[in-house]
């Protein structure tokens, strides 16, 4: 019988596996208590989870790296299928209905992994110079990180959007980009702000709109009642009569961030972000302790995701940030952002564990099964 080669378990990162498994864990079980039904589901995007991880994790990734672009251009190709045939929903096209198995497929939440692949495959056959890349390098980037910002924009669904702006440039920022670059960007961003908003949707300026009123909306309200009435140590279940009589709406997804505090008050909010300040600078640590631009890039992006899904989700839970739709990262209830977590840490697992090549070889002293 083979055995699994040592090396591969020793370079096998189980922090950020010990961090996750409470977060999954606690959000099971408040979604349980929440809606019963839902929990089953959430239960089954789990396992999804952890298949798709296992999967990534065994994929031979730096073997098989002449196939990112591949996949990059698939989800691109994907994304301007959704202006053809694309299903809608809420006046939002941003849905393709895969045709005989009735299965509908959302590209711009592929289109995550696919980004953050690209960027590490361009960055690692083109490191950084030192003192950042110029204008040439960064342009080019720039163009891998607008196209399916434009695309997805369109849709329109300016929040997932934004969310991929956010992470290629903060990936960009991590790796090394001079300086005077990004004071241009932001002199022209300030600059052309106004403009900006003049070209958003109707429904899009009122939720700034709806942000910037003295009164917040209805969700917002009911939100901020639930967070207030936990105090510090929060209510048993049943006294937690904010969600469970269905004053706090979407509670197990876009909300549920003002359960926890309705539950478990000042003390568990505290809790559970000092959870996700733990897994997001553990992140950060791996990709500055490393040379290798491929875990750099996936280490750093998948905390920049984690940080800008945390801190819009609980401003917009408080009222300090308009109601967007962002779930709070492998907590609230839903498939999709979960199983794409879980391909982006399978991925950084299996970047670290098989950072060396001859682990892939099969046979004598160097195999793996």
């Amino acid at each position: 019988m083979r055995r699994i080669d040592r090396r591969i378990l020793a370079h096998f990162d189980f922090v950020s596996v010990a961090l996750l498994i409470p977060l999954v864990t606690v959000s099971g079980w408040l979604i349980g208590e929440i809606h019963p039904v839902l929990a089953h589901k959430h239960l089954v995007y789990v396992g999804v989870g952890i298949v798709v991880f296992f999967f990534f994790f065994f994929l031979p990734i730096r073997r098989l790296n002449w196939m990112i672009p591949i996949f990059y251009w698939l989800n691109i190709g994907l994304l301007i299928a959704v202006e053809f045939f694309g299903h809608a929903r809420l006046g939002a096209k941003r849905w393709i209905e895969l045709p005989f198995i009735h299965f509908t497929l959302q590209p711009s939440e592929l289109m995550k992994p696919a980004l953050i692949l690209m960027l590490a495959y361009l960055i690692a056959r083109n490191p950084p110079p030192y003192g950042g890349y110029g204008w040439k390098d960064f342009l080019k980037l720039s163009f891998f990180i607008l196209l399916p910002f434009v695309l997805i924009a369109k849709e329109p669904d300016l929040g997932t959007a934004t969310v991929l702006l956010l992470l290629g440039v903060g990936v960009l920022f991590l790796i090394g980009v001079q300086w005077k670059i990004w004071a241009v960007l932001a002199v022209g961003f300030i600059v052309s702000a106004p403009l900006i908003y003049t070209q958003l949707h109707d429904y899009q300026r009122k939720r700034i709109t709806d942000f910037l009123g003295e009164k917040p909306s209805y969700h917002v309200q009911q939100s901020i009642i639930a967070i207030g009435s936990g105090g510090v140590l929060g209510k048993p279940k049943d006294e937690a009569t904010q969600t469970q009589m269905k004053f706090l709406p979407i509670a197990s997804s876009d909300f549920i961030f003002a359960y926890v505090v309705e539950r478990f008050g000042f003390v568990g909010a505290l809790s559970l972000i000092g959870l996700y300040a733990l897994i997001v600078l553990h992140l950060l640590s791996i990709g500055l302790s490393t040379n290798d631009f491929y875990i750099k890039v996936v280490s750093a992006s998948i905390s920049l995701l984690i940080f800008v899904y945390m801190s819009v989700n609980i401003a917009m839970t408080i009222g300090l940030a308009p109601v967007v739709g962002v779930p709070l990262p492998m907590f609230s209830y839903g498939g999709s952002s979960f199983t794409n977590f879980m391909i982006l840490f399978g991925i950084l697992e299996n970047l670290m564990a098989f950072r060396f090549k001859e682990l892939y070889h099969r046979g004598g002293k160097k195999s793996f099964v």
